[in-house]
């Protein structure tokens, strides 16, 4: 009896010390397994420092710092300024630690140049092959395409008609009465230089640009200039990327947006992490974050675009009246291989403007 006694003495501590271990592990565990480790803030005290086009999304990147303690640091610059000060200053430290936006041909172009980082988020099989690169230096968070700003009290005082199309804009009647950014400066720029030679064919492309170029007295050095000076008078015609901000523009002062309809040029917006990157796990987290569904549909109304859903099926953007039949056949495989032969050949042909 003494040793039966000692046995249950013995089984009733095991069984004591196996319900405690237990519970113990499953204050660590969630009902569907994830350890809430996960949910922690695991970069609190660290800064994510990130380049983007525009301070829209800052709503995003809160959403991140509050889910990982984050700190969010950004710099606004074009892409060509990125790509610039990328290659000018390789022997430095990065700029930053996530490129976020911007015309794709830098992205492709800084890849070539081994200036970005390789990652392949689990979740990136939700973004349509056509726009990621299948080795994971990048990949696009949405489409941004070319159109028209239009100045109406401008046009209407000179006696000009609203352009309707591309071709409209070699018409020498609307001589120093169009304004565009420099494409070695703004993607959309490029995207629209690019997509015009898709269409056209390169002769006959660049021989309108030459057209075009006549009707041009200078080239704006940022991206924000056509709708800055369309919207101020100095000029009755302006090419910008068209967005809810443009029609925003447009209503505010009077103005009309016009989707050319000869073709619309496109070029999706890259994001990817910068080669040697001091904030590289933050990068790829955020990524991973900017990927789920609910995100990249708060993205998609940050963006004010309604090209978001090409990007991820499924995700809902802004109605702006674009038809996806609409827009150009762009050979997307060239888009960053030929940018520094069009830019060199623009450069020619722009002189000093």
């Amino acid at each position: 009896m003494k040793k039966l006694s000692v046995l249950v003495t013995v089984l009733f501590s095991l069984f004591a010390l196996s319900a405690c271990g237990a519970s113990d592990d499953s204050s660590g565990t969630d009902t569907t397994g994830s350890s809430t480790a996960k949910s922690e803030k695991q970069f609190e005290g660290q800064t994510l420092n990130v380049v983007t086009t525009s301070d829209a999304y800052k709503e995003l990147f809160d959403k991140f710092s509050d889910e990982t303690g984050a700190k969010v640091e950004f710099l606004s610059m074009s892409s060509g300024e990125v790509l610039s000060r990328m290659q000018a200053d390789q022997s430095s430290e990065p700029m930053a630690d996530l490129w976020f936006g911007g015309g794709l041909d830098a992205f492709m172009q800084a890849k070539t140049d081994g200036l970005l980082e390789q990652y392949q988020s689990d979740a990136v099989e939700s973004i349509d092959e056509k726009y990621r690169d299948p080795e994971g230096y990048w990949l696009s968070k949405g489409l941004t395409v070319g159109g028209l700003l239009i100045n109406n009290d401008v046009l209407e005082e000179k006696g000009l008609a609203v352009p309707e199309t591309w071709a409209d804009l070699a018409d020498e009647k609307y001589k120093d009465e169009i304004i565009m950014s420099d494409p070695a400066v703004s993607g959309t720029m490029y995207a629209i230089v690019k997509g015009i030679l898709d269409k056209d064919g390169n002769d006959a492309g660049w021989q309108y640009w030459e057209s075009v170029n006549e009707n041009i007295p200078y080239y704006g050095q940022r991206g924000k200039d056509p709708q800055e000076k369309v919207t101020a008078g100095e000029f009755g015609i302006g090419l910008i990327p068209v967005d809810k901000s443009a029609f925003d523009a447009a209503e505010e002062n009077d103005l009309s947006v016009v989707y050319p309809s000869d073709g619309i040029p496109w070029v999706p917006e890259g994001v990817a992490v910068f080669k040697d990157a001091p904030g590289k796990d933050m990068a790829e987290a955020f990524i991973d974050f900017m990927l789920q569904p609910e995100n990249m549909k708060e993205l998609a109304e940050l963006d004010g675009k309604d090209t978001d859903q090409i990007i991820m099926p499924g995700v809902d953007g802004y109605d702006l009246g674009l038809e996806s039949k609409d827009l150009i056949d762009e050979d997307l495989t060239t888009f960053g291989s030929d940018r520094e032969a069009i830019l060199n050949q623009w450069a020619e042909m722009a002189a000093n403007k």
